[in-house]
């Protein structure tokens, strides 16, 4: 698929359902962790070279920034919850959301790519 303004929103869209982002259809991972070489209705090679995802790590550090660090103020603030409580829940945030988001961020970054190198 030819990347248009009309179409950035499918594009995005398949980056959250785990499609590939030329077709839409076909899915990027055989198991939880584990990808597709490449899709397999298109045929679009997921990994072009040694490192690629690298930047899905920053995506994926990003997310759980932008979500740990305001939380954690909010509950301060607006909770009685002790400092300790509040510090050991988004902790344990920080531990377990990159291991949920990991699948979405490798997707994510997939579509950013496609839709700035096509």
């Amino acid at each position: 698929m030819k990347v248009t303004f009309g179409n950035l929103g499918k594009i995005l869209r398949c980056g959250f359902l785990l499609k590939c982002p030329r077709c839409g259809e076909g899915e990027l991972f055989q198991t939880y962790f584990k990808m597709f070489t490449r899709c397999t209705t298109c045929d679009l090679k997921f990994e072009r070279e040694s490192g690629y995802f690298i930047g899905a790590m920053y995506l994926n550090y990003g997310a759980t920034v932008l979500i740990a660090f305001p939380g954690y103020f909010l509950l301060e603030v607006f909770s009685p919850i002790p400092f300790l409580v509040n510090l050991g829940i988004w902790a344990l945030f920080s531990a377990v959301f990159p291991i949920f988001f990991y699948r979405y961020s490798k997707s994510l970054w997939l579509s950013f790519d496609y839709i700035f190198s096509s």
